[in-house]
């Protein structure tokens, strides 16, 4: 019997069912990640992972080399992470599971990341690591053995704007920019990780922790919906810009705007970390318009 072909979420006992009908069907990569420690993720996944997951870095898989201009973490170049996914087995049309054990934040990125090469089979494992284990299933030590896959890029599933796009916007306000990260951080308080302290004016704070339940799991879709739709002000998903610090967290948004049914929202890459590089980018403080 054929599996379903899962574009958004996946639940762990879904997962184990492909993984026992199906082994080598379905792709799986461990994103665990800390941006304070950067060794972190990786150092987890090597003393204990989903059998047969493989790890992706943030910083030296899914993002591209940083300027000191462009953001912590750059979108890769598109060649590059095509090689970097076919490398470790890729094939066209595979399904892929991305998960981490930070309620989504970093498998959303490379969720987002393959549709904006133009594959849809990838899904996030909802509830992360903790459902896994929570549920009863093993986890492995093995290192997978790779054979290079056939993947290669199609049209983007996903819409980018870059940073001339965002300050444009500061004069037409055609767009609504969402913005991901704490509501601390996004009116200027506690800033720890970029120099500057702020947002980008006009941005709208949506936390992207905002989209879980308690129990690390996205609330239903009809609950996102109602979320997204009261922060997009009135303005249409096609209307809207992602952004976060650096583009990480942004592509939780981007997921749980997927989940809910409101597609084409822009990501905003460069993200804050970009935008307050440059001083003659103006900076707003302050709660939610």
């Amino acid at each position: 019997m054929p599996h379903t072909h899962h574009t958004t979420l996946i639940s762990a006992a879904n997962l184990h069912e492909r993984l026992a009908a199906a082994p080598g069907s379905t792709l799986v990569f461990d994103c665990r990640f800390d941006l304070v420690n950067p060794d972190v993720g990786e150092t987890a996944w090597a003393a204990g992972h989903i059998p047969g997951a493989q790890y992706l870095h943030l910083d030296r898989d899914l993002s591209g080399a940083k300027t000191g201009k462009n953001g912590r973490h750059p979108l890769p170049d598109r060649a590059a992470l095509v090689n970097t996914l076919a490398a470790r087995g890729l094939n066209e049309g595979q399904q892929v599971v991305a998960y981490d054990a930070q309620g989504g934040s970093y498998a959303a990125r490379l969720w987002w990341l393959l549709r904006w090469l133009g594959h849809d089979s990838v899904a996030v494992l909802d509830g992360g690591l903790q459902a896994w284990e929570a549920a009863g299933y093993p986890v492995s030590t093995d290192v997978p053995h790779a054979v290079k896959g056939n993947f290669k890029a199609g049209a983007p599933l996903q819409v980018t704007i870059d940073v001339q796009g965002v300050v444009r916007n500061l004069s037409t306000h055609e767009l609504v920019v969402l913005d991901a990260r704490a509501a601390d951080r996004y009116r200027g308080e506690n800033e720890t990780v970029d120099p500057v302290g702020g947002h980008i004016p006009g941005a709208r704070n949506r936390f992207f922790k905002d989209n879980l339940t308690a129990d690390g799991r996205f609330k239903p879709a009809h609950t996102l919906r109602e979320d997204f739709t009261a922060v997009l002000a009135g303005k249409t998903p096609e209307h809207a810009v992602l952004q976060c610090g650096s583009g990480v967290t942004a592509c939780h948004n981007a997921l749980a705007m997927e989940i809910a049914g409101l597609h084409g929202a822009a990501l905003y890459a460069g993200s804050w970390s970009e935008w307050c590089a440059d001083p003659a980018r103006p900076v707003a403080t302050g709660p939610n318009p």
